[in-house]
């Protein structure tokens, strides 16, 4: 059987981290979503069709032509028309039964497995708030009877979580759909004509779902990984004056110098250097080849690989890009003083994160100033940089 895998979107929601590679590449817990992903599925299909767009030859890069039993092939969506202009690419390729899954969430493997039985399906799950999405009418056998975008009035809180499973006949209605108000083609609209035409059911989940729509989401993501899915490892060299508690995983290569605490579970990859006397605070995954230093304290935060944090910094909370340079004294804020959920800009709207707890999110290649000081849910882009003492009241994008 074969699964298809939608890659090719720019990802604007997010922006920082998404400006330099496409969303399928984000980090949780030290590999990328689309390699959680692809281990998900190699219980369900030998072959997957990655369609690539925005930064698609990262993709390709990072994941050659195979994955473990699995055979890897590329289409690229060379116009981004919407999720059903992106399978309408892969008809050529596709041989019989298959499935569509989006390329920036995480499904659990033996719900894949239960749509890789049943064609014509999709997967389901009970949201509280249905207005953010597809939602799924049913009748008493789980067979839809309409499938509405973002209703104003739900009929349910049954919502479309975007992994689907068809037969070759999808290719045909959605030559026949027509473009949304947004002149897309739109995948939605072909399930729901298959659901008027012919029997489409949906399958309520049992196990996780993911969605990373927005950057905090990754750290949700990463969170839940190191709760579930966190294997204890201890490469390197460790000093015996460091002191480590819980579940934690030290890649090979990594030192571990005096006075460093880290209390798991976390996750360090491979020849990072910490301390001296730094603290690593649970729920925080730390990339390959980086130096936390003298005094630095992070806390339940994604730092991706090369990042550089070398002196009295403070990370709570954040996601920290590639390659970052932090100077010394640079704190990130993630809580406000009364207590609220914490409020940020996406694409020029304030959106209420929902979180009490959040601190920074940073592009690749960003450099503060010593004793940076970043309000709590700010964004630098990629390569920018602070002076010595500044106060980051706003997003920095230029």
């Amino acid at each position: 059987m074969q699964a298809v895998i939608m890659a090719a979107g720019k990802s604007t929601r997010t922006w920082p981290l998404t400006l330099t590679r496409p969303k399928p590449l984000l980090p949780v817990m030290g590999k990328a979503l689309l390699e959680h992903q692809l281990n998900s599925l190699e219980a369900s299909v030998d072959e997957v069709i990655i369609i690539v767009g925005f930064l698609g030859d990262m993709i390709r890069e990072h994941f050659g032509t195979q994955f473990g039993s699995m055979g890897l092939r590329y289409v690229e969506q060379k116009e981004q028309r919407g999720t059903g202009h992106a399978v309408l690419q892969t008809a050529e390729a596709v041989t019989g039964d298959f499935l569509v899954l989006n390329g920036d969430d995480l499904y659990d493997p033996a719900d894949l497995q239960l749509l890789a039985a049943r064609p014509n399906a999709a997967l389901a799950r009970e949201v509280d708030d249905p207005e953010r999405f597809g939602i799924f009418d049913i009748d008493a056998d789980n067979r839809v009877l309409s499938l509405i975008e973002k209703p104003e009035k739900p009929r349910s809180n049954l919502a479309n979580i975007g992994a689907y499973s068809f037969t070759p006949d999808i290719f045909a209605l959605l030559e026949k759909v027509a473009p949304s108000p947004r002149g897309e083609i739109e995948l939605t609209d072909a399930v729901h004509a298959t659901a008027v035409e012919a029997d489409f059911h949906v399958i309520h989940t049992r196990g996780y779902y993911l969605s990373i729509g927005y950057p905090w989401h990754l750290l949700e993501a990463n969170s839940y990984w190191l709760e579930h899915f966190l294997e204890e490892k201890q490469e390197g060299e460790i000093s015996p004056l460091a002191v480590i508690n819980g579940k934690v995983h030290i890649g090979a290569g990594c030192v571990i110098r005096p006075g460093v605490v880290i209390d798991g579970p976390a996750y360090i990859g491979d020849n990072s250097v910490l301390g001296p006397n730094c603290w690593i605070r649970p729920y925080t995954t730390i990339g390959r080849d980086c130096l936390i230093g003298q005094g630095t304290e992070i806390k339940a935060s994604v730092v991706m690989d090369g990042v550089f944090a070398a002196h009295r910094n403070y990370i709570g909370d954040s996601v920290i890009g590639e390659g970052c340079n932090l100077g010394a004294g640079t704190t990130t804020a993630n809580t406000r003083h009364d207590k609220g959920t914490i409020k940020t800009l996406v694409g020029g709207v304030l959106l209420d994160t929902g979180r009490v707890r959040l601190g920074a999110m940073m592009g690749d290649g960003v450099q503060t100033g010593i004793h940076s000081s970043f309000y709590p849910g700010r964004k630098i882009w990629p390569g920018l940089h602070t002076l010595p003492g500044c106060v980051i009241r706003k997003d920095l994008t230029e």
